[in-house]
């Protein structure tokens, strides 16, 4: 039997869960590169997700702190989903996957695992990606630390804010 080892999911085991929500939490800090924030809006925000399904998952949140997205205004829609579109083309610029899965999950019986800040989930995917690993064993497979895939992403999201969109 082989083993894979990923030893920075302990920390999160471990840890004290707070009482926060992690979206309201990052965003009010100013540190965005160590909260991997990776673009700032208006009304919305993109972050890397810290427990991804794959390398380069991202999240789109508004700054609003409401549940689902019906509580949201028509311009923090639109700019969620502009932003949407733009972690697209920042993927595919910098990790050129294959395909993409979009979510959102709105309450706990469709999964969300944070019920109470609504959020899209994007999850590029590679067709010889390790998706199999879940489904047979509970594992994720990532290969790439998140410095590294926040540090490429960034940089392909600077590239398309200079004109490149």
């Amino acid at each position: 039997m082989e083993r894979l080892w990923s030893p920075w999911r302990l920390e999160y085991i471990l840890s004290e869960k707070g009482q926060g929500c992690i979206f309201c939490d990052k965003i009010a800090d100013d540190d965005d590169q160590a909260n991997y924030v990776l673009q700032r809006g208006e009304t919305c925000y993109v972050m890397l997700n810290l427990y991804p399904y794959n390398n380069g998952h991202l999240m789109v949140s508004p700054y609003r702190h409401v549940p689902s997205l019906e509580q949201l205004e028509e311009n923090e829609l639109t700019e969620m989903m502009l932003l949407l579109n733009k972690s697209f083309k920042a993927l595919r610029r910098a990790m050129h996957p294959d395909g993409f899965n979009v979510g959102i999950n709105i309450g706990k019986a469709a999964g969300a695992g944070i019920e109470e800040h609504v959020h899209i989930h994007v999850v590029p995917r590679w067709k010889a990606d390790t998706n199999f690993m879940p489904v047979l064993s509970q594992t994720r497979v990532i290969p790439e630390l998140l410095d590294e895939t926040y540090r490429r992403l960034k940089a392909a999201w600077e590239e398309g804010e200079q004109g490149a969109w």
